[in-house]
């Protein structure tokens, strides 16, 4: 945060964050009624040479915005965050204290997954979600999970019905290291397989991957996930969107 005026700026302008998400909750029955913040704390050195100002910030928003927060999600926390958290945790009330999570680097995707859609998670954190995406937006495409057990491969399909039609996928593995490749599967006997991108191993440093391919006949982009080398279990998501071809008349 660098100094006290700068730190006073970042509250102020978290508070209008907050009154801002605040006028988009519906407090109707069975509504939007509660949020989850986030707050990175990459490249924050300040949060411990300021602590006091820190506890200063928690304490304004447990007591004016108590309720609205459903978890507040600390990500990317220096390692000695946990001590002195319990440290100047205790001026917060115990229900505030079951809302805060912190995270380590290197965990950030697989403990946002656990509070947020995938879909709303940046691209940045393992996510799904890109600025200004035409490619899913307005459109049907449920993102759908699955687990890759230590030692197991899965394949996923992703059918396409029109020729002509074009595709495109979003794919993410929590961690990666893995093998993973992308194909397309005519329906037809006669027809023959594409690959899409070869198989290879994937670093556990990679982001969520994005590709289109336009098809020529019916058939269906298989995703091949390998994790047989591995003795940990892999946590993936994916959704995929068919664009079909407009057809103009004179």
């Amino acid at each position: 945060f660098g100094d006290e005026t700068k730190f006073n700026r970042f509250l102020r302008w978290r508070i209008q964050i907050l009154e801002k998400s605040i006028q988009k909750l519906n407090f109707s029955p069975g509504s939007v009624h509660s949020m989850v913040q986030i707050t990175d704390l990459k490249e924050s050195p300040g949060f411990l040479k300021w602590r006091h100002i820190t506890k200063k910030a928690l304490t304004v928003l447990q007591d004016n915005y108590p309720e609205f927060v459903a978890k507040q999600i600390f990500i990317n926390v220096p390692w000695y965050f946990n001590a002195l958290y319990s440290i100047y945790g205790n001026f917060i009330t115990s229900r505030q204290k079951s809302k805060v999570i912190a995270v380590r680097p290197g965990k950030v995707t697989e403990a946002l997954f656990k509070h947020i859609s995938p879909e709303h998670v940046p691209l940045k954190y393992g996510g799904l979600s890109r600025p200004n995406d035409s490619e899913f937006e307005a459109v049907e495409a449920p993102v759908k999970e699955l687990v890759i057990k230590a030692g197991e491969k899965q394949i996923v399909e992703l059918p396409v019905e029109e020729s002509g039609a074009r595709i495109v996928w979003d794919v993410a593995v929590v961690g990666w290291e893995l093998v993973y490749g992308e194909e397309f599967v005519p329906t037809s006997e006669s027809g023959y397989t594409v690959i899409v991108q070869k198989s290879k191993k994937v670093p556990p440093s990679e982001g969520p991957m994005r590709n289109t391919f336009k098809v020529t006949e019916p058939g269906k982009i298989v995703l091949t996930i390998d994790n047989s080398a591995s003795r940990r279990k892999k946590h993936a998501v994916y959704r995929y969107v068919v664009k079909k071809t407009i057809s103009i008349e004179n």
